[in-house]
């Protein structure tokens, strides 16, 4: 079993190090043999949180180059938050001691799309779906604000406001952050040639 990153510094240098050998072909698929397998039967410990978009093509493991109990991972529509969210993240910081949050949003997403489109059409879509997209409006607003209306950017604004979000919904988080006990950082996924680029320091 390797030893858990125990700084947010280094935390981010072994994700960044295991999307480097996504990239370029390279993975060594750690800590997913049998042996590791049972050996975290009874406990995890986390060395990042990946607060991350459900695209099906975002598979924090595999982008990451990680194994079993190496990432906690949150998932939603447009990396959208919601109470859910937010206890999940403080339970991997405050229990777990995880020393990482990555807030994981990508090019091309749909959920950013959708709430363009629902604010140049001026409606929205019906159901819980329009939740989504009504939590995502505020990005496309603050993007507006700046004279911003690509797609690709507007998700780079959007991973920067969810970055700020989470800590100040979370007291919990922002403690953790201010007494340097944890990081918030924001990165976007590129769809075509699978790098992850970090768009937010918190």
């Amino acid at each position: 079993m390797t030893e858990r990153p125990a700084t947010p510094e280094l935390a981010l240098a072994e994700l960044r190090a295991g999307n480097e050998r996504f990239v370029t072909g390279t993975r060594i698929h750690p800590n997913q043999d049998a042996e590791h397998r049972a050996a975290l039967a009874g406990a995890q410990a986390p060395f990042a949180v990946i607060f991350g978009c459900s695209d099906s093509r975002l598979a924090a493991e595999i982008i990451f180059d990680r194994g079993l109990g190496d990432l906690f991972v949150v998932r939603t529509a447009g990396h959208t938050v919601g109470t859910a969210v937010l206890g999940s993240v403080e339970y991997a910081v405050t229990i777990l001691k995880t020393p990482l949050v990555v807030v994981l949003g990508h090019n091309s997403c749909g959920a950013v799309r959708a709430a363009c489109d629902a604010v140049s059409e001026g409606t929205s879509p019906s159901g819980f779906l329009g939740a989504v997209v009504d939590a995502v409006i505020p990005s496309v607003a603050l993007a507006a604000s700046q004279q911003v209306n690509d797609v690709d950017q507007i998700v780079d604004i959007h991973i920067q406001r969810t970055v700020r979000q989470l800590q100040h919904l979370s007291e919990t988080l922002s403690r953790a952050v201010a007494e340097g006990r944890c990081a918030v950082v924001g990165m976007s996924y590129q769809l075509s040639d699978g790098k992850a680029r970090i768009v937010s320091t918190g």
